[in-house]
C-alpha cells in the first residue's frame, strides 16, 4: 500500500468495525457449532478419537475439558498400545520418576509420570494383558528411613494404573526374588514370580503368596505366560552342548501331579539346535509363540551365527514355521554375532550383548553397540510370506548407554488395581 499500510491493517481494522453492534456495544464472539451439539451427540463426536487423541484434546476449552474427563467416556476408549522401556538406571530415586513409552502407531515417544506412587523408589518390570496394570518392585518401606544398605530393603510388587494415578500394594517379598525373579502378570490380577527352582503365585483377594516347585530339567529361560499357561525353554543337554526343548503348565497345574509337558516332536531337533540362545515372547493374537535366537551358520558348538531368525509356533496346530530373518545390514550393527561369539572383524574383543523384549506380534532388539536407538519386527499374518517389517525406533529419551529392556503395555483407564 502506498500509504504504508497493509491489507493485514485493513482486515483487522474491518474485524473491529464488526464487532460492533448497531448500539456500539461489542458483539459477543460466535459460537462453535459443536459446542451447541447436546451432551449425547458430543460423546458420538469425541468418542470417534483415539485414546491420545482424546488427551491432546482437553485443553482445547472447558467443554472439552469436561467431556473428556468424564469416567464413563475414557473407559469406553480403546487402549493404547505402547511399549514401555525398562532401564537399570530408572530404579534409582528420582524428583520426577517416570515411564517412557514408544507408540509404534505414531513412532512418537511418550512419558508417563510416576510421581503418585508414595515409594522411594520403583522399577517397572511388566504388565497385564490387555487392558493392562503396570506392575513395579518397589521398596516394602515407603518412607527413606535407612539409606545405608537400601539395596537390602525388603521388596514388594505393587500394581497400578498410571492414567488413573491409582495403585495397591501386593503382599511383601524377600530381596532374592526381585533380584532373580521373573514377573509375569496374566488376566484378572493373577501374577507369578518364577525363578530356577520355584514359582510364586498370587491371585487377587488373597493376602499371601502361594509357593510351587518347578520340577523342570533345568532353569527356566525366558518364561511367558499366555492362554492360560506358562511356557518355558528349558536346556536339556550337555554341559559342552546346549539342546533345548519346550515346556509348558497351565495355571491350574502348577504344584499338581499333571505339572509340566514337553511339548516335544522328532523333527523339532533340528529347528531347535539351529538356534543359539533361543528366547520366547508371545505372538500376535494369543495363540501364537515366538522364538528368537542366533541363526547357527554351522552345527559346531562354538559356530558363528549368520543373523537372527524368528520362528512361530501355532498352538492350534502345533506346527512351527519362520517368521522372519534379521536383515544383514541391521544384523551387522550388533557386531554380526548377536547370539554368539563374534563373526566380524569389527566385533573382536567387543561386546555385543542384546536384549529381545515385545509381545503381541512385534519384538524389539537393543545392544550395547547401538546407542539410542533399537530394532523393531512387525509380525505378519499367519500365511503370509513377507517374513515380517523391520524398522529402526530412534530417539529413545532419558537414556543413551546402557541395554534397554521392555514390555507391551495397553495404556487405558479400564483397568483397576
Amino acid at each position: 500500500m502506498l500509504d504504508g499500510r497493509t491489507d493485514r491493517d485493513d482486515e483487522e481494522e474491518e474485524m473491529k468495525e464488526e464487532e460492533l453492534g448497531p448500539d456500539g456495544t461489542p458483539m459477543p464472539w460466535p459460537t462453535s457449532p459443536i459446542l451447541l451439539l447436546p451432551r449425547d451427540a458430543l460423546y458420538n463426536v469425541l468418542g470417534r478419537l483415539t485414546l491420545r487423541e482424546a488427551l491432546a484434546c482437553r485443553p482445547v476449552c472447558r467443554v472439552f475439558l469436561d467431556a473428556l474427563s468424564s469416567t464413563p467416556f475414557l473407559t469406553s476408549l480403546a487402549p493404547l498400545r505402547l511399549l514401555a522401556l525398562r532401564h537399570p538406571r530408572a530404579a534409582e530415586a528420582s524428583s520426577s520418576p517416570s515411564l517412557y513409552a514408544f507408540d509404534p502407531s505414531l513412532r512418537r515417544w511418550l512419558r508417563l509420570p510416576l510421581a503418585f506412587l508414595p515409594f522411594r523408589s520403583s522399577s517397572p518390570v511388566t504388565a497385564s494383558p490387555s487392558p493392562s496394570l503396570l506392575y513395579l518392585w518397589v521398596d516394602a518401606v515407603p518412607s527413606p528411613s535407612t539409606v545405608a544398605g537400601a539395596k537390602n530393603h525388603p521388596k514388594s510388587l505393587a500394581v497400578c494404573n498410571p492414567l488413573t494415578g491409582s495403585h495397591r500394594l501386593l503382599p511383601p517379598l524377600g530381596s532374592a526374588w526381585s533380584r532373580h525373579g521373573t514377573v509375569l502378570a496374566g488376566p484378572g490380577g493373577t501374577v507369578l514370580v518364577v525363578t530356577e527352582l520355584a514359582a510364586l503365585s498370587y491371585a487377587p483377594g488373597t493376602d499371601r503368596w502361594l509357593k510351587f516347585p518347578l520340577s523342570l530339567p533345568s532353569k527356566p529361560r525366558s518364561p511367558i505366560l499366555m492362554s492360560g499357561a506358562v511356557f518355558a525353554l528349558c536346556d536339556v543337554g550337555t554341559p559342552w552342548r546346549s539342546q533345548w526343548k519346550l515346556f509348558s503348565c497351565h495355571l491350574r497345574d502348577l504344584g499338581g501331579t499333571r505339572g509340566w509337558a514337553s511339548l516335544d516332536r522328532h523333527e523339532w531337533r533340528d529347528m531347535f539346535n539351529i538356534l543359539k540362545r533361543p528366547r520366547l515372547l508371545p505372538g500376535a493374537g494369543g495363540r501364537r509363540i515366538l522364538m528368537i535366537g542366533g541363526l547357527r551358520s554351522s552345527f559346531a558348538v562354538d559356530g558363528p551365527c549368520s543373523t537372527v531368525m524368528i520362528l512361530r509356533l501355532d498352538l492350534a496346530t502345533i506346527e512351527w514355521e519362520e517368521a522372519g530373518r534379521m536383515p544383514q545390514e541391521m544384523y551387522r550393527c550388533f557386531g554380526g554375532g548377536v547370539f554368539g561369539p563374534m563373526a566380524a572383524p569389527a566385533a573382536a574383543g567387543g561386546n555385543n550383548k542384546v536384549k529381545v523384549f515385545g509381545g503381541d506380534g512385534r519384538i524389539w532388539f537393543s545392544g550395547k553397540r547401538v546407542r539410542g536407538k533399537l530394532i523393531m519386527w512387525e509380525e505378519d499374518d499367519i500365511g503370509g510370506s513377507g517374513g515380517g517389517l523391520w524398522s529402526w525406533v530412534d530417539g529413545i529419551p532419558g537414556y543413551n548407554e546402557g541395554m534397554y529392556r521392555g514390555f507391551v503395555f495397553d495404556a487405558g483407564f479400564t483397568a483397576t488395581p
